[in-house]
């Protein structure tokens, strides 16, 4: 592609900026450059494109370069535009080294564990980890200098997002130490150690890890929040491994919960029961903390109103379950009244943490007068009921004005037990007019100027498994979803048309599966409406003297199927020949099945989604969206249908996932995920075949478990030699694809019956 062949000039001054004429970063270049757009700012895309464009005249062909160009904008939003230059750094000293086949495998990983880690200064340590891994593993075998490269740096830099999954930094610093010191002149026992196959890997692996980590006890604290509170949300870690001017704390964003990767036990508070006082805080927040403008607010003032609405929502989730006090004030400290000298220290934060203790326990045992009237004054504001953010922030001015000395102002500060590490940050108590030094912009997204429209949503990256080593790849895959173009509905339309005969058959069909009206539930002393016959007996028996039935209202409830359905079709090359015994696409033939089953489900009234996918290497994998579920089957949806094109590939793993992104978040006692298919799963970039079955098979294992039930329809005449080993028994294969608009609708109705 010329510099003149994108329309946007921006973009083309982008793309001969990053000067390179590898084919298969021209595929992607727009979409990264959407989202780099989207999350870097304008040195930071400068830093992006230099950076890309070294990478590319490195001589390690386009993988690296692709790695660099798909994973920075993520890592970045992870870890901060400034981590660049040491990334850049460690791969030039790879360059340099006889280790230059690392450096792809090194920016593969870059991602996840920039996501792990959370920060520059946690990354950084990551870094000097394979640096000193590097420098002294290599040319280090059999007294060879600078001649051989390190056995095991790509094994280690392909395990490191599954070490840190499990180990802190400071673990997985002893666990290559021990690595290194043992077996740095054996480099094939050195490549199974790192490479997680030998039993002392594993034995040391077992060692380093301590406490309880988030790992560990996810799935029980997603099953916490869902039953205790009704909510959900991505657990995601974040690194404690070494200490900081300014430890981190748990917050929470739009992307998900963020907590520590381990928690120690804390004397006999189970690390797990410290997991459950955090996250029961958060949810107070999220359900009953509202944003107040800060503009105008010292920050003496938002430290008073952040104690004061913590102790309010920790009151509240107090009173739905009464034995969270004694967790709270197990991890709560309890300063002493005493411990702070207000003549040569700023005693603020010492202050507060002994009202936040105060407010929490009736058996503080505090004398100091001010701070005994403002917990009665916030005691009184509670009993009340569930108060507001803004009672509470105007009760907390009132306490900073009242106590507020001038040695507040001293830079020395008290720290000793002030800390309540299980809160958040409470970054989301505050919203910010206008942007300036103290607003932390922590997912707020760059403004892409007037005139630099880019359309384009940035890739979700997903793992990938590897039957060879039985593990994952992290972040393997891009897919890069767009809702599909649209073109005549009235080509549906005449579709549909055509099979008039086989839809009054399916209405016949369609008549026995449809859930019935609303039925009344009746005698409810709370419904939504009132039952007249029931409110006038009680009345007469209440004239008459007897008791009245106070069940006097009903309710509806409809009585029938409850099914969420994503209807997920391949579209790729192969879908344009022709079927046989057909003058019809194979293409041609699943659009008028798909709006033959489109129109039968909306006669049903089930949830469901249409989409498309196809691929061009696992640097390309598109996701196009035909209907949403919150769309009906309307003229919007049919221009979609009519539209529909094939080409490229099959990875068809990363594609199950992305949909199963979307249907395991609906709420529904049966999820159904339809797969239609010509095809073996393959692309171009993968030359075992069975890499990308294996992959499918993997990805249905995991749908299966998050309670989605998947179902293949392969229009593959050779099927059998392949589709039983991803989807089972759960396959039907149609020989004859002439009949798919007949097959389809009946077998959707088959399953949900």
């Amino acid at each position: 592609m010329t510099d003149t062949a994108y329309q946007h000039p921006l973009m083309a001054a982008y793309w001969k900026q990053l000067d390179t004429r590898f084919p298969q970063v021209e595929e992607v270049f727009e979409d990264c450059m959407a989202e780099a757009l989207a999350v870097l700012t304008r040195e930071g895309i400068d830093a992006y494109l230099e950076a890309g464009r070294v990478i590319g005249k490195l001589g390690r062909g386009a993988e690296p370069m692709l790695a660099f160009m798909e994973e920075w904008p993520s890592s970045a939003i992870a870890v901060g535009e400034a981590a660049l230059p040491a990334v850049m750094a460690l791969v030039q000293r790879m360059q340099k080294s006889p280790n230059g086949r690392a450096i792809a495998p090194f920016l593969q990983t870059l991602a996840p564990l920039a996501r792990r880690l959370q920060s520059a200064e946690q990354l950084q340590h990551y870094l000097d980890i394979t640096l000193d891994f590097m420098e002294r593993t290599t040319g280090s075998i059999h007294g060879h200098h600078t001649t051989f490269p390190s056995p095991g740096l790509p094994e280690f830099l392909a395990q490191a997002p599954n070490l840190l999954s499990q180990l802190t930094l400071a673990g997985l610093k002893n666990w290559v130490e021990y690595g290194i010191r043992n077996y740095g002149s054996h480099p094939e026992r050195q490549k199974d150690y790192f490479s997680l196959q030998s039993a002392d890997s594993r034995a040391v692996l077992q060692r380093e890890r301590h406490g309880t980590l988030l790992a560990d006890v996810e799935r029980k604290l997603d099953l916490y929040l869902r039953g205790l509170w009704q909510d959900s949300d991505h657990l995601v870690p974040y690194s404690t491994a070494f200490d900081e001017i300014r430890k981190p704390i748990p917050y929470y964003d739009k992307l998900g919960i963020r907590l520590p990767d381990v928690y120690d036990d804390a004397g006999d508070i189970a690390g797990i029961d410290r997991y459950r006082a955090a996250l029961a805080h958060i949810v107070g927040h999220r359900r009953w903390s509202e944003a107040q403008i800060a503009d105008n607010w010292s920050p003496f003032q938002r430290m008073a109103v952040e104690f004061f609405e913590d102790c309010r929502v920790e009151t509240l989730l107090i009173r739905a379950y009464p034995g969270l006090r004694k967790l709270f004030l197990a991890l709560h400290p309890a300063p002493l009244e005493n411990a702070c000298d207000p003549e040569t220290t700023s005693c603020l934060r010492h202050r507060m943490a002994m009202l936040s203790r105060a407010l929490l326990d009736p058996e503080h045992g505090y004398a100091d007068a001010d701070l005994n009237d403002f917990v009665a004054r916030f005691h009184a504001v509670m009993a009340q009921g569930e108060s507001s953010t803004e009672e509470i922030a105007a009760l907390a001015l009132s306490y900073v004005a009242k106590t507020r000395r001038q040695s507040d102002q001293f830079a020395r500060i008290h720290f000793d037990d002030t800390v309540v590490d299980y809160r958040d940050d409470n970054r989301q108590l505050w919203k910010f007019i206008e942007a300036g030094d103290e607003e932390e912009a922590f997912d707020e997204q760059r403004k892409i100027e007037p005139g630099e429209e880019i359309h384009g949503l940035p890739p979700r990256h997903y793992p990938e498994w590897d039957y060879g080593s039985q593990t994952y790849r992290p972040d393997w895959a891009c897919v890069y979803e767009a809702l599909h173009p649209s073109g005549n509905p009235a080509d549906i339309d005449r579709l549909l048309a055509k099979h008039g005969a086989l839809a009054k058959q399916l209405k016949k069909m369609l008549d026995l599966l449809k859930p019935q009206d609303k039925v009344r539930i009746r005698y409810q002393e709370e419904g939504s409406e009132l039952d007249l016959d029931v409110a006038i007996r009680s009345l007469i028996d209440f004239k008459g003297g007897a008791t009245p039935d106070p069940r006097i209202n009903m309710s509806h409830r409809t009585d029938g199927r409850d099914i969420a359905v994503m209807l997920l079709l391949d579209l790729s090359e192969s879908l344009n020949e022709k079927a046989a015994g057909s003058d019809q696409t194979i293409l041609e033939l699943s659009q008028e099945a798909v709006s033959l089953l489109a129109w039968a489900i909306e006669k049903l009234g089930d949830s469901f989604a249409i989409a498309g996918f196809h691929s061009n290497t696992r640097h390309d994998v598109r996701y196009l969206h035909i209907k949403g579920y919150g769309e009906h089957f309307n003229d919007d949806v049919k221009a979609r249908l009519a539209a529909m094109q094939a080409g490229w590939s099959t990875r068809m793993g990363a594609a199950m996932r992305h949909a199963a992104h979307y249907l395991g978040a609906r709420r529904a006692d049966k999820k159904l995920m339809l797969v239609l298919t010509d095809g073996r799963p393959s692309d171009v970039d993968a030359h075992d075949e069975r890499l990308l079955i294996e992959d499918a098979r993997q990805a249905v294992k995991e749908l299966d478990q998050d309670g989605i039930f998947t179902y293949c329809i392969s229009l593959d005449p050779r099927a059998d030699e392949y589709v039983s080993d991803i989807f089972g028994r759960q396959v039907t294969v149609v020989d004859h694809v002439e009949r798919l608009p007949e097959k389809l609708p009946a077998l959707f109705m088959a399953l949900t019956k």
